[in-house]
């Protein structure tokens, strides 16, 4: 048996628009450039994509399946900006086909740095999926697939049963990604792998002709997926739902991929498609899996240099998570939203000097033209919302002196 697993990302920021150190008003975030990005992401590939796989979900009687983990800032922006890519995604959850998994709210690396925000932004997601689509969702992922058993334990606690982590080579040794795993000391929580040269095969080089592979036609991948049979039970395949029209543009053939790559599969009576919920289910844990350091999914080290490779990187998240107490004791919801906006990881992705192999990843959707432009805009920006702190502090205790003189 070999379950085709799929788990795509859906992820857009708030981009910062150009704030220079003159600058004193409190909207930091470009409305026209999220709005113009949002509905061209939409048209390329939220819209069409997610009506193709509807489509693929009721020719196949239900036998496809799909699982997304949408951040809640993209899920705010699709409110905003293209309500009908959320009427898509209420139509897929509602064939009963379709999986949502849990993660950060604000798509942050606030585990790394502060374990109280991070869990309020979890339930914050958890909450909104409750609310858009009926489910409690099962399976967590965090941020850019970073992980380690610190992580699995604390997830673990807040109740959930599964959790997706990055089949890096360095961790996995001689284990295959196409079994279940648990984390060291953890039964009560399984852990999905990806299986990141199949996934990358389709995100990454589809339409790279120089690839000794190229062209990647869907019963190729269905041979290379039936080759697992015997030698695991699930192939992971997680990438950005981008892939689809945007990384990999139409005119690459990739929605023909996908169109006929669910057929060419279950032409193997061995292979189905399963959710994340239903591969935990179905499937027994060959072991434990020890992540004892954080690794993630992002760039060939799959480490946090993608976001913490250099001072800039550093200093910003120090700065963004020492404020967190004089952000909350304010009580500004307006403020607190900004704050956490701040915390998105794309906004130290954007800083990141590591070019080379890497480059056209970094700079894909990068705003600036120069990591340190990225990061002089954003203390800029929080040089301003320091300054709304002191200001919302100031007013707190003195509505604190008034309460406490008595008249005379």
């Amino acid at each position: 048996m070999a379950s085709v697993c799929f788990y795509f990302q859906v992820h857009q920021p708030y981009r910062l628009r150009h704030y220079s150190v003159f600058d004193s008003d409190n909207n930091y975030f470009d409305d026209y450039k999220n709005g113009e990005i949002c509905r061209k992401v939409a048209n390329k590939c939220y819209l069409p994509a997610n009506r193709l796989i509807l489509d693929l979900i009721h020719r196949y009687n239900g036998q496809f399946k799909v699982s997304y983990a949408i951040t809640g800032v993209a899920l705010d922006q699709f409110e905003e900006y293209c309500p009908e890519v959320l009427s898509t995604f209420h139509a897929l959850a509602d064939t009963g086909c379709v999986e949502f998994i849990s993660e950060t709210y604000y798509h942050s690396l606030s585990f790394l740095y502060s374990k109280d925000e991070f869990a309020h932004q979890v339930r914050m997601h958890r909450k909104r999926i409750q609310e858009l689509f009926g489910q409690t969702p099962r399976i967590f992922r965090n941020t850019e697939l970073i992980y380690n058993n610190e992580l699995a334990e604390y997830i673990n606690d807040m109740g959930y049963e599964g959790i997706i982590c990055e089949g890096a080579d360095h961790i996995m040794g001689f284990r295959s990604p196409n079994y279940v795993y648990t984390p060291p000391g953890q039964n009560n929580i399984k852990m999905l792998t990806k299986n990141y040269r199949l996934s990358d095969d389709i995100a990454f080089r589809f339409s790279n002709q120089d690839w000794a592979e190229w062209p990647l036609t869907a019963p190729k991948f269905a041979n290379w997926v039936h080759d697992v049979n015997g030698n695991g039970f699930t192939v992971n395949l997680f990438m950005d739902y981008e892939t689809l029209g945007e990384h990999q543009w139409e005119d690459t053939g990739i929605f023909d991929f996908l169109n006929h790559m669910p057929g060419e599969v279950l032409k193997h009576p061995d292979n189905d498609f399963k959710t994340p919920s239903e591969v935990i289910d179905s499937y027994d844990a060959m072991g434990d899996l020890n992540v004892p350091y954080m690794i993630s999914w992002a760039d060939m080290e799959r480490d946090l240099s993608a976001w913490l490779g250099n001072a800039m990187q550093s200093n910003a998240l120090y700065e963004i998570y020492q404020l967190e107490g004089a952000v909350k004791a304010t009580g500004d919801e307006s403020l607190i939203e900004d704050w956490r906006k701040l915390q998105t990881s794309d906004h130290f992705y954007y800083m990141c000097t590591k070019w080379f192999a890497d480059g056209d990843v970094h700079k894909y959707f990068n705003p600036y033209d120069s990591p340190y432009d990225s990061y002089i805009n954003f203390m800029n920006v929080m040089d301003n919302l320091q300054s709304r702190c002191r200001n919302a502090a100031g007013k707190v205790e003195q509505n604190k002196s008034h309460k406490m003189v008595t008249p005379q």
